[in-house]
This record gives structure tokens, sequence and C-alpha cells, in this order.
């Protein structure tokens, strides 16, 4: 992609040239460069891209064919690595190497309330998005204790298409056919015996009814509640902190959390992702760099616990819950009572933040509910705008705080 109109934008102690060898090898890159110089035009005034070839023939070179015809973008085939594709569809992971980047990449595709492109725009403070969390998280106590990290998108790059630019809004998927980001591994970090599962995975039941949570936790050897409260320490903890602590929330559904699992199958730390695009700090008066500041928003004051209460308790613990009580792992009462007993003992840990836990009250009898399929049904390409994000929300009505009655 002919640097006129491209933005590759870094992480700290990245640089474009050693970062992309690094990434596809020597013989790739050079190979590529080659291809450039034999069309007559100067490898140095162009940069890598990655595109998904469903992207490339679908979209790009249909709706790009202009840009390609001007030879801004040049096809030069494929590298020497192997991806697979993750559950999240558009990121991809590296079977050659597992140790290299996760590569994400802009899909023209409507899945789950949204069209699965990558803005260019938004690919720009990407990578420093990252670091500023990685290093608020890296300075904490709290979510060291826990082992709490994330995996960082460390480096992006975007395409702007400026004719498309001057004729679309900064909602037009035509803005966001042509972007992609590198985001790091969690395969290095990881010790003797670990292994990774997305936490998305504790609630799958195979064909006879048997869950892979109840199998975890029956390989473990520890008292079901006892291997939750493992779990919950690791997931639920730092969910609650960077809360309190920050006025930040994270998307932690099961998809964006990948559980570190011990030899026994405990869960011995967690890890998330998709930082840049679903982190949200909700306090207007946050010191922030300026290339962050775009993650502030605006949310009422009676809207913000639902960080919480939504996204963890109702869209992941209740079907949780539900699934480990069908298999007769856990009963309803001794999964929310554990779920109370993480909380309480971190409230009880941080008694500086006790103004905060009676303004935001983890144990009110009732909380909103929040109707996501709704937005789905309205607007299938864009059910919430991520600059305002509870803007959109649908509330209908009130749900009981299962943990309400463990106060």
């Amino acid at each position: 992609a002919h640097r006129d109109r491209t933005t590759f934008t870094a992480g700290a102690d990245i640089e474009y040239e050693a970062f992309i060898r690094a990434e596809l090898g020597d013989a790739t890159v050079d190979g590529f460069a080659a291809a450039l110089a034999g069309r007559g035009l100067d490898p140095a005034d162009y940069l890598l891209m990655p595109v998904h070839p469903w992207q490339w023939w679908n979209k790009l070179s249909v709706t790009f064919a202009a840009e390609v015809a001007q030879q801004r973008l040049v096809y030069l085939g494929e590298g020497s690595d192997a991806y697979l594709a993750q559950q999240s569809i558009r990121t991809f992971f590296n079977t050659t190497d597992p140790a290299k980047h996760y590569v994400k990449t802009a899909l023209s595709v409507i899945n789950m309330g949204f069209m699965r492109g990558l803005s260019a725009a938004y690919m720009e403070a990407t990578p420093a998005i990252n670091d500023w969390l990685a290093h608020l998280i890296a300075s904490d106590s709290v979510l060291q204790a826990a082992r709490f990290s994330i995996i960082r998108e460390r480096a992006a790059v975007g395409y702007r298409h400026l004719e498309y630019e001057a004729a679309t809004d900064r909602y037009s998927p035509y803005r966001k056919m042509l972007a992609a980001l590198w985001r790091e591994s969690p395969v290095p970090s990881l010790a003797e015996g670990e292994r990774l599962a997305t936490m998305a995975s504790l609630l799958h039941v195979d064909h006879t009814g048997a869950s892979f949570a109840g199998a975890l936790i029956k390989e473990s050897g520890l008292a079901p509640a006892a291997w939750l409260r493992g779990y919950l320490d690791a997931y639920l903890l730092p969910v609650l902190h960077s809360f309190y602590a920050y006025d930040l929330a994270y998307m932690p559904h099961g998809e964006n959390v990948i559980l570190v699992l011990d030899e026994r199958g405990a869960v011995a730390r967690a890890i998330f992702k998709d930082i840049a695009e679903e982190i949200v700090v909700m306090d207007p008066d946050a010191v922030l760099p300026p290339a962050v500041e775009r993650v502030r928003a605006e949310v009422p004051e009676d809207m913000k616990l639902l960080s919480v209460f939504t996204d963890v308790f109702d869209c992941f613990f209740r079907f949780l819950g539900a699934t480990l009580a069908a298999e007769g792992v856990v009963d309803e009462d001794t999964f929310w009572r554990t779920v109370a007993e993480c909380v309480k003992g971190y409230q009880e840990s941080k008694p500086e933040l006790a103004d905060r836990f009676a303004q935001y009250d983890m144990f009110a009898e009732t909380f909103a509910l929040s109707a996501l399929n709704r937005l789905q049904l309205r607007n299938n390409k864009q059910m919430v705008d991520l600059a305002d994000p509870s803007a959109a929300l649908q509330l209908v009505g009130d749900l009981v705080n299962p943990i309400a009655r463990f106060a």
C-alpha cells in the first residue's frame, strides 16, 4: 500500500522494517520488494499490509479498483506462514510459528451486530492505547497480584481511501475495508505445563451433555467451589478493580478473555484482548495522554455498573452457572455465593475505596436489563457507536441481582 495514503503506527521500541522482517522473514520481505521493483516501483514508497483473501477478491479488487489500477495498492501474493482463523473470524493465529503475532484484518462481513471491517482512522491510536493500559496494569499491585495481563495490539496499518472519505461519514463501511493490526501471541508467556483456553470454551457442552468447565473441575481434583473461586479471582477481580480504581471497563465476554490453565486444569490467570476498540474510561476527569483520549466516554452514572452486571453477570455467569448446575457439578446457590465471596473479598482488601463501593453497589437488589438482542434486531450492521456506547442501549425492566441475597 502506497505510503501517501497509508499509516503505520507501533508501540514503544518498534520500528517498521525490523518488525515486518521478524513477522514475515527476510526471504518473504525481499521477495515482495523484488516483485515491486519488477513492476518499476520503488519498495521504499510502499508499506506491506496483510489482507484476507476473501476481502481482496470480493471487496478490494472491485471497490478499490482505481487504487489498484494506479498502483497505490499492489497485490504481492501470499507469505510463507500458515494462519488459522480464530473464533472472532477476522483474527488469525500463526500455526507455523505460534509465538508470532496474531494478525487481525478488515473483513467486510456482517457478524454479531457489526460489519467486521477495521477503521484506518482507529488504527492510528491503537498501539498507544495498548501501551498505556499495559503500563497501568504493570504499575498496579492488585492487578499484578492477580497475575492479570493483556495481549497488546503492538502495530497497526491503515489505508485511507480519500475519495470515499470525502463522500461518506465516519460510520461508513467504505472507511473500514483496508486496515490490519498485529496482536501479541500469549504462547511465549506460558510456563511449563500451562495451556490456553478461550473463556467461551467454559460454556461448551458436548453431545452427551458434559461441559468443558465440568471436565476441568474434575481434572483439577479441587472442590468445585475452590476451582470456581480461583477462576473468579483471575477473571472477575481484575474487572472489579479496574472499574472501582480507574473507572475503566473492558468488554470481558468469553471470546475476549483467554484463560491460562495449569497442569491440573485450574485457572492460573486471565489474559484480556481486543483492547483499543473495546475499553472505556468513564471518569470525565481522568488524565489521559492525547493519543489515548479516544477511549474516554460519557456514561450516565446509573449505567456505569452495567459494565459488570450486564457483560459479566447476565451475559456470561448466568450461562456458566446454569451449565454447571444442569450437570450437577455446582448448584446455583453455591455458584452465586462464590461470586459474592469474591466480590466481598476484593472489597475488604481495598477499604480506601469504600465510598466507591457504596456509590456503585455490587449488592444492589436489582439492576437494569440491557436487551442486547434488541440492538441487533434494530440495526444488525452497527449495534452501538463505540464512541458513545451507552447511548444505544435498550433498557427493559430490571433483573434480580443474583448475589444480593449474599450481602
